[in-house]
């Protein structure tokens, strides 16, 4: 019979139609993902991969075996979710997903909150775009995800923490500094720099850009906030940061200010999310909920949601 670790590779490989990034994906070399994957065909009896010079896709068999063994992996997943948690489900590690524009900023204002309250659970964290980290929660890598919202997913529960304002970020001697709110049509024909695309807050500042007739710089995206910061304040242009962003470092940056900008203001919902077949589903929706009462306690700069 073919093995779990078989249908991983074949689920990789068919998310990234590349060998190496499929390896990577899966923290094993080149040729035992290759190896394994020849060896999955054998025990099937049937192509599931086209290799050739021009790149590789999946077969059309190998394509439905792909979308059979993703739905395994998955059950295989909950049933183990279900064995951790089954004595003490806030007792245990919970593997959370969070996007990078978000997890240094967020996490730190509600673990101290979650491990008083269940000083035995354990959080492995990851950190990734929205697409990758969709991804390994529908393929039951990841048990929940700190994710932007909205999200039209009808395999998981949605559970709306928070709304962040965004912020003009700019350099401190720039002409709209001295403005204590900054007007969306003072932004036109300026230079916004974002995120590079894959990043949720690049299509929100993309959006926000074009309404305003900002010049959305495409030579210079940042691969965090920090660069973006860095940015700004070198006068390279002025960027939109999230508010606990703002809080934890722009607040304590001499070289650059942020401001908010006129109504209607831009900003982004979060939630946590999780598969509906979890057996975690009664702990994650406490987790939501003391997250909730922390963030209205300690976190001003944002409006607790749901």
């Amino acid at each position: 019979m073919p093995t779990l670790q078989q249908f991983r590779y074949l689920v990789a490989v068919a998310d990234t139609l590349h060998f190496r990034r499929a390896a990577e994906t899966v923290h094993v070399t080149q040729p035992t993902l290759s190896a394994q994957l020849r060896e999955l065909e054998g025990k099937l009896g049937v192509q599931l991969v086209e290799r050739s010079r021009a790149g590789v896709s999946l077969t059309p068999v190998g394509a439905d075996v792909a979308a059979r063994a993703r739905t395994v992996l998955r059950d295989v997943a909950d049933i183990v979710d279900l064995a951790r948690t089954g004595a003490d489900p806030l007792g245990g590690t919970i593997r959370v997903g969070v996007v990078g524009s978000l997890g240094s900023y967020f996490l730190p204002l509600v673990i101290p909150a979650l491990h008083a309250a269940y000083p035995k659970l354990k959080f492995y964290v990851r950190e990734g775009i929205a697409t990758d980290l969709m991804r390994r929660l529908n393929d039951g890598a990841l048990d929940a995800l700190f994710f932007p919202l909205p999200l039209e997913e009808a395999a998981l529960n949605v559970e709306p923490l928070f709304h962040e304002p965004l912020q003009v970020v700019l350099p401190a001697d720039h002409p709209l500094a001295k403005n204590p709110i900054i007007e969306r049509a003072a932004l036109a024909g300026e230079t916004v720099m974002t995120l590079e695309a894959g990043h949720r807050l690049h299509d929100t500042v993309a959006a926000l850009a074009e309404e305003v007739g900002a010049h959305l710089s495409l030579d210079y995206e940042g691969t965090s906030l920090d660069t973006l910061r860095q940015m700004v304040a070198t006068g390279l242009g002025l960027s939109v940061l999230p508010a606990l962003y703002v809080r934890s470092e722009v607040a304590r940056e001499a070289l650059v200010v942020a401001r908010p900008l006129s109504n209607p203001a831009p900003g982004r919902d979060i939630g946590m999310v999780w598969r509906k077949t979890s057996a975690g589903h009664a702990a994650y929706a406490q987790i939501a909920a003391l997250i909730r009462d922390t963030l209205s306690k300690d976190a001003p700069e944002v409006t607790v949601i749901g």
